[in-house]
């Protein structure tokens, strides 16, 4: 997902951003949700929410800075995922003027800077002098607790749900007891009271290994609808109950689909494009099931899902309370 928007300046002066009236469907749902379940988007500044999330005349360039403000007012978005963080650290500053926009009881999914997880930098054209190298950073656990976990626990508080740490598919075979051990080595030297996320993005290193470290570390498995990944049913059977409580799911994609195809598919991100079912409905499941256990839920959805992420986390609000979960 791109970077692109999230400013760095927060208008305290500004008139509060309007939102767009919530249903009275969306109001009943979410009286309905379960306490500890929160949907949310993953990012939040998309013109193509206008009448959704935003009142129509909200200026584009006001949504990167200030769009928490309208959308944390919405019954059904309880929580967001910072995806900006993926790309570059970001400050204190701007992490807690996020955090001032949402009510008491919202919750963050912080992506960590990609240096942490990234083991060699892609080819792409951003990383310059960088492309193919080996990153002296990965796996790195005090460049992360500097970098990444002080300035987001000290900014977000008790706001912050976790911080994801998102692992690409390696460019090599990779072998999977030695990533389960050096990943486990990482987490234990992280700050502690903080709830850290993994995320893969290769079943080869989805193995009993792997779930064994997030155990013995403490840290939680993110659940996740992504092509290269069993489905997030599958996932949870893999995983122990200790690293899925509390439950945090990202749901990417269709199965079988390209991330880039999406997004010049359903750009501006305004309505269903394309329903997909059986993802939404393994996802409820899940949730709704956690929810009969008194298990907290974060559920973060992106527009490459379904073409409009807010409108695909009413729809699963839906479906959560059809399946017995409220």
């Amino acid at each position: 997902m791109s970077p692109e928007g999230q400013a760095t300046l927060f208008e305290l002066s500004a008139p509060e951003l309007a939102a767009a009236p919530a249903s009275p469907e969306q109001h009943e749902l979410a009286s309905r949700l379960p306490r500890g379940v929160r949907l949310g988007t993953m990012s939040w500044s998309f013109a193509g929410w206008r009448g959704i999330v935003y009142g129509h005349d909200v200026p584009e360039s006001a949504l990167s800075a200030r769009g928490l403000e309208a959308y944390g007012r919405h019954p059904l978005l309880g929580g967001v995922e910072i995806d900006r963080s993926y790309y570059e650290p970001l400050s204190v500053e701007l992490l807690s003027s996020y955090a001032r926009q949402v009510p008491d009881g919202f919750q963050f999914l912080v992506k960590a800077h990609e240096v942490c997880s990234v083991q060699r930098f892609p080819t792409h054209a951003r990383y310059g002098s960088k492309r193919g190298a080996l990153n002296p950073l990965y796996l790195d656990p005090i460049y992360a607790a500097e970098a990444v976990v002080q300035p987001v626990a000290s900014a977000l508080g008790p706001k912050l749900g976790a911080i994801l740490f998102q692992f690409p598919p390696a460019r090599e075979a990779p072998d999977p007891q030695a990533f389960a051990a050096e990943l486990e080595r990482f987490l234990s030297r992280l700050p502690r009271g903080i709830r850290y996320a993994i995320e893969l993005r290769d079943a080869r290193t989805f193995t009993p290994a792997y779930a064994a470290a997030l155990v013995a570390s403490g840290a939680l498995h993110c659940h996740n609808a992504w092509s290269a990944m069993p489905d997030v049913l599958t996932q949870a059977k893999q995983v122990p109950p200790a690293a899925r409580r509390p439950l945090i799911v990202r749901w990417l994609l269709a199965r079988g689909e390209r991330y880039d195809d999406m997004r010049a598919r359903f750009h501006p991100f305004d309505r269903i494009a394309r329903e997909d079912a059986p993802v939404r409905s393994a996802i409820a499941r899940l949730v709704a099931k956690a929810a009969a256990r008194e298990v907290p839920a974060l559920v973060t959805i992106n527009n490459k899902a379904e073409g409009c992420a807010p409108e695909s986390a009413f729809r699963l609000a839906r479906a959560i309370v059809d399946e017995g979960g409220g």
